[in-house]
């Protein structure tokens, strides 16, 4: 791999890991042990698949996954996992580019600890990029819309973060609510709008879909309304529910939801065109454990593992799980343009609300 194919923003990310200079090539053990194998078994398509995996899984007796979704709804759903199987997860949970940072950190020094991923569509294909994930088959993927596959189908998303706006009930009156992106530079909200300080893929996201003249020109109107630039979107949801911050302009509707089902004061709407940030399960090239890394992809996959996600007020992916958080039209930001067009986006919105400083990933 040369040095020149790594895009901008993996540069980035990999710093921490690899240190501030790349070197030309990935050292990548490309003939780890079953590698070659670990592909007949994510791609067996038999009558006798679901019980093979099952019998592979048991004698592995465990897998390791690389997740960033937060111990509080990864744990419950993996006791389920656990407890129908009887094959034990062990997770490492972190920001997805921490995750990203490590695995390729790892593979760098010939080790391949994750066995699978849960994870970020962005840093998924960044792994995939690097070689480090296979593809899979799984009977599980009829409970998918098509925006859940990449082209290459590395990964599969089990659930999505959808961007939509925030209110709180007691200072916005039913009238005031924005039923467009325009609606947000009404004079009423100068100083009265919050937004999530990394949301870079949703700003060029919106921008690419208005028109990059049309849509530029909307945000150079909505950083001049002074919004509130905080740095986390369960944070913003929090402030926006304590009525420290009226209006969301950007926000994840599953916080908002956690909190509105708790009885706070406040309310989301989807905004057109409303895009979704997919978070995916991919299974590892050189997983020492293949059939429990599968296996826990088809759970994740499941209309059970979906409804078990749904219940942690996450958006399932699956259409097929009633639930009024993916209930209206969506588009999916793509991950690859994330990473290929990073540079852009991020030095256009740091100049916008940032004033020129680096752009923080939020965590979750």
């Amino acid at each position: 791999m040369r040095a020149d194919s790594f895009d901008v923003r993996r540069r980035r990310i990999l710093a921490g890991a690899l240190g501030a200079t790349l070197l030309p090539e990935l050292v990548l053990a490309q003939g780890a042990s079953g590698s070659g194998k670990n592909r007949e078994i994510y791609l067996y398509r038999g009558a006798d698949r679901d019980k093979r995996i099952l019998e592979g899984a048991r004698k592995e007796r465990q897998a390791v996954i690389y997740t960033s979704l937060n111990l509080k709804d990864s744990v419950p759903i993996v006791e389920v996992f656990q407890k129908k199987y009887g094959v034990k997860i062990e997770l490492w949970r972190s920001s997805s580019e921490r995750v990203l940072q490590r695995a390729i950190a790892e593979a760098r020094a010939g080790r391949f600890a994750a066995d699978g991923f849960e994870l970020n569509g962005p840093e998924l294909e960044a792994l995939y990029r690097e070689g480090l994930l296979e593809e899979f088959y799984s009977p599980q993927f009829v409970n998918l819309p098509p925006a859940a596959f990449p082209k290459h189908r590395h990964y599969a998303a089990d659930r999505f973060n959808f961007f939509t706006i925030a209110y709180n009930t007691n200072l916005v009156k039913p009238d005031e609510v924005p039923n467009s992106y325009e609606d947000l530079l009404h004079p009423r909200w100068v100083g009265r709008i919050g937004i999530e300080a990394s949301d870079t893929d949703w700003f060029g996201s919106i921008v690419k879909a208005m028109g990059e003249e049309k849509g530029l020109a909307l945000f150079r109107k909505l950083a001049q309304m002074k919004p509130q630039i905080r740095t986390g979107h369960t944070l913003i949801a929090e402030l926006v529910a304590a009525g420290e911050i009226p209006l969301a302009a950007t926000i994840y509707n599953h916080n908002a939801e956690r909190l509105l089902v708790n009885g706070a004061p406040i309310k989301w709407k989807a905004l057109k065109p409303t895009f979704g940030r997919p978070n995916a399960v991919a299974v590892a090239k050189h997983a020492e454990r293949p059939h429990a890394a599968l296996l826990f992809a088809d759970f994740m996959l499941s209309l059970e593992g979906q409804t078990l996600i749904k219940k942690r007020n996450r958006v399932p992916a699956s259409p097929k799980v009633d639930s009024n958080l993916n209930d209206f039209p969506y588009e999916m930001i793509d991950p690859v343009v994330v990473l290929d067009e990073a540079e852009k986006w991020e030095k256009l919105w740091s100049e916008l609300f940032l004033q020129g400083q680096k752009v923080q990933k939020d965590a979750d």
